[in-house]
């Protein structure tokens, strides 16, 4: 056997993942397999800007556990890559200088193990969105997979559109037969010896940490940046006091930093209005601008639709919370807007007592999920046709997307 390892190191964490697969079989495919995986402590490698050695220490338990689960033996012939994603793209946007520090500090903490180093990097926006439709549609076997007789086959099957949801950016991506009008959404690949044309975007500031940042922003906004102010998305009975430098210290908040001390604490206090909820979170897009012949929002090109979807990351998570712990299913747009509306009046205390487990995320999901439905319908124009075509799923067979 062969192993490769990848710390995909995004915006809240890092995660390392160790790949094998057959050594006669390095060109091939429909092999390789997810041997094992490792959460590293902590935030993502974006959050030590002002400690860059840190950065590359909070790697080193994961790291550790690599040097185990390789065989000795098969350490010096092993890849060793990191791809960071839009955490590191903000802070490369607020301070390269800073950015580039942590990139370092975390490739001389790789370069100390006994693997093949590859490198660190920023992935772009594109590489995000392409590297994760590939994923999925590897893993479904939709390129290539093994016949009978162990001969190669080209099952001739339709990929899937991939669509992540991580906490800087969201990243949608298929393949479509329309003109793409804008040569910067339009990736061509070859694989196996098959052409694709794919559709990908990925939208910086859309992932759900700084989609509920960007809603405080608004919502301080609106009340004039008062002592205390109304939150419709969060709970009737939850309430919290934030200092607003923890709201505004994003490139995705910055252009509406009020003039205040950022010292300043504001508290804010659920109310539990969907409706006014609905209208705060429908701000932080954009569908009024745009020069081609049709847009998702925020200006950006996007052909219709086509064909199945695998909806994965936070997609997952918010979709699973509404069938497991609210009891409903998402089959049709109308199904998501229901279960928004009951789960943006469900009362904190409520909320606790059905998933005590997820207290630290629980005032939220009103907010995210929200925002995952205008998303879908509005952004996207899924509906009630299309929208069934989306699985919302974390995981193909064994392993994670």
């Amino acid at each position: 056997l062969q192993y490769g390892i990848v710390l995909d190191a995004g915006s809240s964490h890092t995660a390392m993942f160790i790949y094998k697969w057959p050594a006669d079989k390095e060109n091939d495919t429909g092999v390789v397999s997810e041997h094992s995986m490792c959460d590293v402590e902590g935030p993502g490698i974006s959050s030590y800007s002002s400690d860059p050695p840190a950065a590359g220490t909070s790697l080193e338990h994961c790291l550790n556990q690599a040097l185990r689960d390789v065989p000795k033996e098969k350490h010096a012939g092993t890849p060793l890559y990191l791809g960071a994603t839009a955490g590191m793209r903000l802070l490369n946007i607020a301070d390269p200088q800073v950015s580039d520090t942590v990139l370092r500090a975390v490739a001389a903490t790789l370069k100390t193990y006994p693997f093949d180093f590859r490198g660190a990097k920023i992935l772009s926006g594109e590489e995000e969105g392409v590297f994760g439709w590939v994923t999925a549609n590897y893993l479904l076997e939709n390129f290539i997979k093994r016949g009978w007789l162990g001969e190669w086959i080209q099952p001739q099957k339709k990929t899937l559109g991939a669509m992540d949801f991580g906490g800087a950016s969201t990243q949608i991506t298929f393949e479509t037969r329309d003109t793409i009008e804008n040569p910067r959404n339009e990736v061509m690949l070859k694989l196996y010896g098959q052409a694709y044309k794919v559709y990908t975007h990925s939208f910086l500031c859309y992932g759900r940490d700084q989609v509920l940042k960007r809603l405080l922003s608004k919502l301080l906004q609106a009340e004039s940046y008062q002592e205390t102010v109304s939150h419709p998305c969060w709970p009737m009975g939850y309430n919290k006091s934030l200092l607003l430098s923890s709201i505004y210290d994003s490139p995705c908040t910055e252009k509406e930093r009020p003039s205040l001390a950022l010292n300043t604490t504001a508290t804010l206090v659920g109310t539990g209005n969907g409706n006014l909820c609905a209208l705060h979170v429908s701000k932080l897009f954009d569908f009024t601008n745009c020069s081609f012949s049709r847009c998702s929002f925020d200006g950006v090109f996007q052909p219709e639709v086509s064909g199945n979807f695998i909806a994965f990351s936070a997609f997952f998570y918010t979709v699973d919370f509404i069938q497991t712990v609210m009891g409903r299913p998402v089959h049709l747009p109308s199904d998501l807007k229901d279960a928004v509306d009951t789960i943006c009046a469900t009362s904190w205390s409520e909320l606790l007592q059905k998933a005590p487990k997820l207290e630290k995320r629980l005032p939220d999901y009103c907010a995210v999920s929200t925002f995952v439905y205008l998303l879908t319908t509005k952004g996207y124009s899924f509906n009630d046709h299309s929208f069934p075509n989306i699985a919302f799923q974390k995981k193909v067979g064994s392993t994670k997307i």
